[in-house]
Formats: structure tokens, sequence, C-alpha cells
């Protein structure tokens, strides 16, 4: 068992939440005379539900989680500043990374004032577990995997991310952005078993829901009563509520798309390794592939004048030379390759 008490920054520990007269009140309610909204009922005219209790619900379902182990946030990114807010001291706390992976954690950090220390995958883009256990001390509080890591695809080995939740003093955060795209288990299965585990999911990626903003926070219920206690009052808004149940209420249609992505992605890996300027193809486990070309500025810059952004990783250290592409609809990858046949006779 870990002291996620002691953890915390003393501050959170000794904040009391604000507390709404509707998060006071038991039962049903004729009037609601307590909040200033205006009375005429036009459908958006009251706050939401400040813990989404029905859309919780609905999660814990298809999760196979209790609903009180389920946070949600303003996109995953939410999650991740709640987490500095609630367990890093500024100027004092460090975190840990491993790169090449998602830009956010540095970005939060920066933000919180909070140090950062770097442990980079290996050449096979794995953790290095005696690398980690070297790079944290006493006031590491947080470590973040990336599984399937972004941006090369990959899932991480599982093995090495529960040896580190069992060694690790400080909080371990799995993010799983691209967990659908991919045939490892998710690590929401642990939850129950590690005190100090927070996985991060989204309904970005394979429900398509990106505008929304809408991500997802799995642990324990006293990790998670942490979250709804520095979180703001109202973060998730009504329409994204409302927008979010009807879509879950379709997983058939969920389950097509990823269907169709991961027949694509095969495609495209194999066709992309036929071009003469590609490298190398990595494996992917999730919606986008990562390629090493010979020019990456010269291509990333003729895919824009044919109108094709991608993302350019080449100066990442780890993805010199790389490219990454977003698996797209059928359409939209005929048209990347036929570009990319331009470029090779250009």
């Amino acid at each position: 068992m870990k002291d996620i008490a002691a953890l915390m920054r003393p501050n959170i520990r000794r904040m009391k939440p604000y507390s709404s007269a509707r998060h006071e009140f038991e039962g049903e309610a004729e009037l609601f005379l307590d909040a200033n909204e205006n009375p005429f009922n036009n459908g958006l005219n009251r706050y939401p539900d400040p813990l989404q209790h029905k859309l919780k619900e609905r999660i814990s379902e298809i999760k196979r989680v209790r609903a009180e182990q389920i946070f949600l946030g303003n996109g995953s990114d939410e999650a991740i500043d709640l987490l500095f807010r609630i367990f890093c001291e500024p100027g004092i706390d460090n975190i840990i990374s491993l790169p090449p992976t998602y830009g956010m954690y540095q970005v939060a950090a920066d933000i919180a004032d909070v140090k950062i220390r770097e442990v980079p995958l290996n050449s096979e883009f794995q953790p290095d577990l005696d690398a980690l256990c070297k790079a944290w001390d006493a006031n590491t509080k947080l470590l973040f995997f990336c599984s399937p890591n972004n941006p090369t695809g990959n899932s991480l080995n599982a093995d090495i991310m529960e040896a580190v939740l069992k060694k690790f003093h400080g909080i371990v955060v799995v993010d799983e952005a691209y967990i659908d795209f991919s045939t490892q288990p998710s690590f929401i299965r642990l939850i129950d078993k590690h005190d100090n585990l927070v996985v991060l999911q989204t309904l970005s990626k394979a429900w398509g829901l990106a505008a929304i903003r809408l991500g997802m926070a799995f642990s324990n219920s006293s990790m998670i009563q942490l979250f709804n206690k520095v979180k703001a009052p109202y973060n998730i808004n009504l329409l994204t509520q409302e927008t979010a149940l009807k879509a879950l209420e379709d997983t058939e249609k969920t389950a097509n798309f990823i269907s169709v992505l991961l027949q694509e992605r095969t495609k495209l890996e194999k066709q992309l390794s036929d071009f003469s300027f590609v490298q190398k193809v990595y494996p992917s486990d999730a919606n986008f592939i990562l390629m090493k070309v010979a020019e990456p500025n010269t291509l990333y810059k003729f895919l824009l004048q044919n109108k094709i952004v991608v993302r350019n990783r080449s100066t990442v250290p780890g993805c010199e030379g790389c490219l990454r592409i977003t698996v797209g609809t059928p359409e939209e990858n005929i048209f990347l390759l036929e570009t990319l046949v331009k470029y090779k006779e250009n």
C-alpha cells in the first residue's frame, strides 16, 4: 500500500473544495433557487451535473469499473494538469517522462514550475527499468508512461511498467489515448491492485469525439476524490455530457471505426515500406504510423504544398528523420499514396 496522502501538496491536503447547494442536497427538488440561474427553461439554463453521474454510469458499463473510479475532464490534459496541482510542489518536486513521448507532460511541468527528468526510451522504444530506478528520488511525484506511445506508436513493455508500479513510491500515470487500437490489455485492470496507478483514456481517437474534449482518468476511488476536490465545479458542460452519452450508446459504430482503421493501418505500413525514400516504417499499435525517410523536411514541405498535413517529428530526439502520419479514411490514404508517388517522381 502506498501512502498517497503523504505525496500530496500540504495546501491541497488542507483545502476545502467548492461545494454548491446541489452537492449538499439529497432527494428530488421542486424548485432550484440556489445558483442564481435564469429560471426560464431553454434546455441550457441550468448548470450541468458537476459529477456527471449518468455519463459515468455508462462509462463504467463499457470499461467494467465502478463509477466512483472514474474522473472526467476537459480532455486528458485536464487530468494531467490536476495531477501536477495535487502532488507537485512548484520549484521543489520533479516528475519523470520517457522521451520521445507526448509533449503535454513537458508543457504541464513548465506551467507548474516542476522539473522534468527525462529517461529516454531505448532503441526499441522501450523503457529502461534500471535507468528509471536511478532517476527518481524522494521528490519525484509523477512518472508518465504513454502506451501505445506517441509519437512512436508502439506499446510499452507491460512487465516493466508493472515493475515500476511496485517499486516507485510516487504516482504512475499510464496514458492510454490509443489503447483502442492495440491488442495489449488496458492497465485499467490493475487499478484495484495498485493505489498509485492512474490510467488516462479519451473519447477523441477511436470514438471520433475530439471536438467535445472529453478525457477520462481511472483510479481507485480515493484518488478520484482528489481529482474532484481540485477540479473546477462544472468542468464538463451539458452539451459535452449529452453528446458523449449518445455516442456511447452506439458501440457498434465505434467498433466499425476501429476495424476500418486497423485494416488501413496494415495496408499503409506495407505500401509506405515500398517507397525507396522510406528507410523504415515502425510497427504501430495506434491510429498513426511513424516512418523514417531520407529527407524529412523536403517531404514534409512537399506534402504541405499538396494540401496534406502530417506531423514532422524529425527534430525530436529518438525520432530523427521521422514523419508521423495519421491513418485516414480509405480515400484519404489513397490520396496520400498518390501524392507520395508524385514526390518519388519529382
